[in-house]
């Protein structure tokens, strides 16, 4: 009798190995074969913009799982191999070199690419984009000879990864501008007073913030030499850092018929329009009951997702419930981020705003949604259990510094206790 083809699994980040490691451990024994377009075992990618770049060093430091590791797993790693083809009829990958691989069960876990800048001069020497490993030490090497030469550092986009390379960038005594093309930073993610917050400790940094800047075009002969906004300003640069986004990598899924809607669309249990088919990630997406898409891109999400995506392929149910979290450093900042902030309607704050240590609680029609937490890591892992369980205080506890969070989760104990 002919042995069951592997579960193919595409794509060799956080979900990717996710999904492997968690079938192993539901009990699936036979093939698992992972594949990965990169040269590197599965490595962590948030590092990549914040300590990496002030102290790159041996992969083995950002290593998720070496080879021998997976192979205590039985699961076969394959590097430097692309996909170019997902032939659903004949369960069927093809891979660049036109060699064809069967499959049993399929995870799509290929990530996101970063979005191209789309202006003329984008394609000069020393304009950069931060996704890889390479990304990052290339990164790092054009900083360091900014700084040497006394060339200033242009940061296009004012979310995350463009605040965290600016951090690093200042620690590494560069002169650093971010243009920002919407009136604050991190304005699709934060309310107002945490984006004012960070905009006063990176202007204390001696950081050149502008916003509302349309950029143009840029300048140079062979490499970038200054970045052209709509009001006719030129801005020196050096190096230019592009942090405007990411691009849900979902090509092999739509050119296969998978629906896609800025992403692969999953459900809760992280299956696509195709039974044999999951995916994990930063390439998928989900339609929630109200309509909107929910794009998660974080290591919490690639985590659980990819618990549910293998519970999928051994027909189980394991939908992804827990509160979304994401972590950005800034700095001395750790900014801890629970919870979804779409649609609230009142913010109220609990800390020290000027030092700043503060949590901004998010809420809507008086009832808790999500909680942003810079240096304050008690209050993000209490907002996170609150979420969690569906509790929540009222507006009024979270502005009394007196009331403590943690006794309304000292009634979720009492309450799971007497119906033990």
């Amino acid at each position: 009798m002919a042995s069951q083809a592997p579960i193919l699994i595409v794509g060799a980040g956080q979900a990717g190995v996710q999904i492997a490691e968690s079938l192993r451990q539901e009990g699936y024994g036979d093939e698992l074969l992972l594949i990965g377009n990169e040269s590197h075992p599965p490595y962590q990618r948030p590092p990549l913009s914040k300590k990496w770049l002030l102290e790159p060093g041996a992969y083995s430091a950002l290593a998720l799982r070496g080879a021998e590791a997976l192979q205590r797993r039985r699961i076969t790693l394959r590097l430097d191999s692309e996909v170019s083809a997902i032939d659903r009829a004949a369960s069927q990958l093809q891979l660049a070199t036109g060699e064809r691989l069967d499959y049993s069960k399929l995870a799509l876990a290929t990530g996101a690419s970063a979005r191209a800048l789309p202006v003329p001069g984008a394609g000069l020497g020393e304009v950069l984009s931060l996704r890889s490993i390479g990304d990052s030490a290339a990164i790092s090497a054009a900083i360091r000879r900014c700084a040497a030469a006394a060339r200033p550092v242009v940061v296009i986009g004012g979310g995350f990864i463009g605040l965290e390379v600016a951090a690093a960038a200042r620690k590494l005594g560069a002169a650093v501008t971010v243009l920002e093309g919407l009136p604050r930073l991190m304005s699709r993610v934060t309310a107002p007073i945490v984006s004012d917050a960070f905009e006063r400790v990176h202007r204390a940094h001696g950081v050149e913030l502008v916003f509302g800047a349309q950029v143009t075009q840029l300048l140079g002969a062979g490499d970038v030499e200054a970045v052209c906004t709509t009001d006719g300003r030129e801005y020196p640069a050096g190096c230019v850092i592009v942090g405007i986004g990411v691009v849900p990598d979902d090509r092999l899924a739509m050119a296969a018929g998978l629906a896609c809607d800025r992403g692969i669309l999953v459900d809760d249990c992280a299956r696509t329009s195709d039974a044999s088919i999951v995916a994990a990630g930063d390439c998928t997406a989900r339609r929630l009951a109200d309509g909107r898409l929910l794009r998660l891109e974080s290591v919490q999400n690639a985590v659980e997702q990819a618990k549910s995506a293998a519970a999928a392929l051994l027909g189980r149910e394991r939908p992804f419930v827990a509160a979304p979290w994401f972590w950005s450093d800034q700095y001395d900042i750790k900014l801890q981020m629970v919870g979804l902030s779409h649609g609230y309607d009142q913010v109220v704050t609990r800390g020290d705003l000027d030092k700043p240590a503060f949590s901004a609680f998010y809420f809507r029609a008086g009832r808790l949604i999500a909680v942003d937490s810079l240096s304050r890591v008690q209050d993000h892992m209490q907002s996170k259990r609150l979420l969690d369980h569906g509790l929540s205080p009222t507006p009024e506890q979270v502005a009394d510094p007196q009331f403590e969070l943690q006794s309304l989760l000292k009634d979720l104990k009492v309450a799971t206790a007497g119906g033990a």
